[in-house]
């Protein structure tokens, strides 16, 4: 083990979502989509809420969660 292994950070991450940008308090390399629960790589992270501090995966995980009524069943 190299000194910088100690420092690798697998697993989940726990985010702060701020107002267009996030901050890292635990280092990890996802998060989960608090509608589907599907892991979202941090670089492919695009879509959270800041009030409920939820990150989505996808524009049609946002729209379920805020606009339930929207959302046609499949």
């Amino acid at each position: 083990m190299n000194r910088f292994e100690r420092f690798s950070a697998s697993g989940e991450a726990e985010v702060r979502y701020l107002d267009g940008d996030f901050r890292v308090v635990r280092p990890g390399t996802f998060v989960r989509c608090a509608v589907t629960g599907e892991p979202i790589p941090l670089d492919e992270l695009r879509y959270w809420n800041v009030d409920l501090q939820e990150a989505y995966a996808t524009p049609q995980a946002v729209l379920a969660r805020l606009h339930p009524e929207r959302v046609r069943p499949r």
